[in-house]
């Protein structure tokens, strides 16, 4: 039965739920101080920037019993160490981080299997001393600096074949 003429009728309102903002006349444009507008800055100590690289630390847990550690080091040091080199990896496949990043990372500085040489533990022992604190990251962008892009790059099972030739030229870098 339809209502008569007097009763108000607001029931096309009513069933409208959204209605669209008024159109801009103007196009957005990037010009608030903050804006990158050339795309990411580059150069030293800005590194290299991908997606979800939080989640390598959740990663390097799973490594922690099968690191070799010398005594005086400690886990978190490598693993603060590391996760650098293991983000620099997956950054350069423009891709999260993934377990081969950081066996990667691990095996280059020799903290998995085989065990490493005196003159690499005795290097490795001053190179990771105390980075995992956070007023250490400089050192800890300068140790992820130190392995070449070459290396990264390699699949997990040409790593150690590599970094054989790979510790050589490190050692004889510092």
């Amino acid at each position: 039965m339809a209502a008569p003429d007097y009763v108000p009728n607001e029931t096309a309102v009513a069933d409208r739920h959204y209605v669209s903002p008024p159109r801009r006349p103007q196009p957005w444009v990037a010009d608030r101080p903050a804006e990158l507008t050339d795309g990411q800055p580059t150069g030293d100590g800005l590194g290299v920037p991908g997606p979800d690289q939080g989640y390598a630390l959740r990663l390097a847990r799973r490594f922690e019993g099968q690191m070799l550690m010398a005594p005086g080091e400690q886990t978190a040091d490598a693993i603060a160490g590391c996760v650098g080199v293991a983000l620099k990896r997956a950054a350069s496949f423009g891709r999260a981080p993934v377990s081969a990043d950081l066996e990667v990372a691990f095996r280059v500085f020799g903290f998995l299997p085989p065990a490493p040489d005196e003159l690499l533990l005795a290097w490795r022992k001053e190179l990771f001393a105390g980075i995992s604190h956070p007023h250490h990251y400089a050192e800890a962008r300068r140790l992820a600096g130190l392995v070449p892009e070459a290396v990264l790059r390699l699949p997990p099972g040409e790593v150690e074949a590599a970094c054989d030739a790979v510790r050589a030229d490190l050692l004889t870098r510092r």
